[in-house]
């Protein structure tokens, strides 16, 4: 199938340079290896998600969220904006195609692509000028390597797997990761009635999501610093000093610690009453693992009866890019850092690997749908 533009994901930046791409009129195809769009918000985001930004800074190009949306989008309403962007901009992926790989024909100046038809079992080929990677940073559940972890009797899962605490009642459950999946399943856990536990291994920000939403206002207007002396402040007088319990901050603000590190700042759902009040233990970084016993450096060791690693994601796009390393790292991410990282080159682009959340994700998808028209100008 010959065409314009090819697009490899229907998640947030897949649909969004789409719909950029079909506001302008320029063929492309969207290709899904799910059978749905944004399939990580519908099958692999746990029942209690919300957005952790106000919602003037999670919206998709030319699309609001209604008026009467409360401004922190709660998983099923972000979940059915997407499907209404999707109808309003008519961009209908083509499902069940797992993209086995995509080179660069230098003769024809045109991108091959091959994807697996996973419905019929037929391999297909695509033809385009240009091709968009928009993957995401999220396509693969990362689980570190740690000695001992093939041999735990218990449960073990990815935070791409966890729903709800339910099922957890009572039972010992160490959550590895503090960032904002680990210190919200920790709390969903505990309120499920688990005994709830985490792994604390670098400082992080703990904010209010008020706090972090004036913050991202003021920023606009005033310097970073005095805008994260403020926050610090203000989280201090909310949190108090919790170094005590385990968990210490980094020594840049919150705002410039995510514009240097793209680590963003930890919004707290309730997590850190819970830990004072003794109902979530914090742990530090894990030594090894035998059987049910989790060892950690500090010389600690306490049994479990699950793990849930909310250890982040990995990129997958470098299993099936073959550009010679050109445009990708060895982990999937773009090479260029932040703003150029959208765009390659003989007409490559990366949409949605800014890690500056849903709001980079649009500036992304503008950018390349902009500069792909300057060719059929």
């Amino acid at each position: 199938m010959n065409t314009a533009v090819v697009i490899v994901g229907a998640g947030p930046a897949g649909i969004a340079t789409s719909a950029c791409l079909n506001l302008h009129s320029i063929p492309n195809v969207v290709l899904e290896k799910e059978d749905c769009l944004a399939s990580l918000w519908k099958k692999n985001s746990y029942n209690c998600l919300k957005l952790h930004l106000g919602k003037e800074f999670c919206e998709l190009p030319h699309m609001s969220f209604p008026r009467h949306a409360p401004n922190f989008i709660p998983k099923a309403d972000f979940i059915k904006y997407l499907d209404d962007y999707a109808e309003k901009f008519c961009v209908v992926p083509k499902y069940q195609r797992c993209v086995k790989s995509a080179w660069y024909d230098k003769e024809s100046m045109t991108w091959r692509i091959f994807a697996y038809n996973t419905s019929n079992g037929e391999i297909e080929e695509y033809s385009s000028r240009f091709l968009v990677v928009a993957s995401g940073e999220n396509s693969e559940g990362y689980i570190p390597q740690i000695p001992g972890l093939d041999r735990f009797q218990g449960e073990v899962i990815h935070s791409f797997f966890y729903k709800s605490g339910e099922r957890y009642n009572a039972k010992r459950v160490l959550v590895v990761g503090s960032g904002n999946s680990g210190m919200e399943i920790a709390f969903d856990l505990a309120i499920h009635g688990a005994k709830s536990s985490i792994v604390v291994r670098s400082p992080f920000h703990v904010m209010t999501k008020e706090q972090i939403f004036l913050g991202m206002k003021l920023v606009k207007y005033f310097p970073i610093n005095f805008v994260d002396s403020l926050l610090l402040a203000l989280a201090k007088f909310t949190f108090g000093d919790l170094s005590t319990y385990g968990i210490v901050r980094p020594k840049d603000g919150p705002l410039l610690t995510k514009a240097r590190t793209a680590r963003s700042s930890v919004i707290d759902v309730g997590t850190v009453d819970k830990i004072k009040a003794g109902e979530i233990k914090v742990f530090g970084p894990i030594s090894s693992i035998e059987e049910d016993k989790v060892k950690f450096m500090d010389g600690k060791s306490e049994s479990f009866d699950a793990i849930i690693f909310a250890t982040g994601y990995r990129s997958t796009a470098n299993k099936w890019l073959k550009d010679e390393n050109e445009t990708l790292d060895l982990e999937g991410l773009p090479k260029k850092a932040f703003p150029h990282q959208w765009k390659g080159s003989d007409g490559l682009y990366c949409a949605g690997f800014a890690k500056r959340g849903l709001a980079g994700t649009s500036m992304d998808a503008i950018n390349i749908a902009n500069d792909i028209k300057k060719v059929f100008e």
